[in-house]
């Protein structure tokens, strides 16, 4: 069965940088897209990032454009966040997913990680 398993969280101060990694296994991914999700505490889950695993071409929400790059390693069936300039309110769980990219849901999820950026 296909999972994702993330990591990379941890605490970092306002302005440092972290690379969460997801590791995909169980199928293959081509006509997939694999996105970056957050849950800050307390509020909604909601999109950052999301890359087609075949093109490689990238979407960003705007709260992080400039800030995030999403990037997958073929050969080792990993897609990546590197997150720079980390703000406070960048704080929350992030999650992996994967989904068909002829749909616009997601059918997978990671477990989460935290992400915590002291001020």
């Amino acid at each position: 069965q296909v999972q994702l398993v993330e990591s990379g969280g941890g605490l970092v101060q306002a302005g440092g940088s972290l690379r969460l990694s997801c590791a995909a296994s169980g199928r293959t991914f081509s006509g997939y897209k694999m996105g970056w999700f957050r849950q800050p505490p307390g509020k909604e889950r909601e999109f950052v990032a999301r890359i087609r695993w075949s093109a490689g071409s990238t979407y960003y929400a705007d709260s992080v454009k400039g800030r995030f790059t999403i990037s997958r390693d073929n050969a080792k069936n990993t897609v990546y966040l590197q997150m720079n300039s980390l703000k406070p309110e960048d704080t929350a769980v992030y999650y992996c997913a994967a989904g068909l990219i002829v749909k616009s849901e997601y059918d997978y999820w990671g477990q989460g990680t935290q992400v915590t950026v002291s001020s």
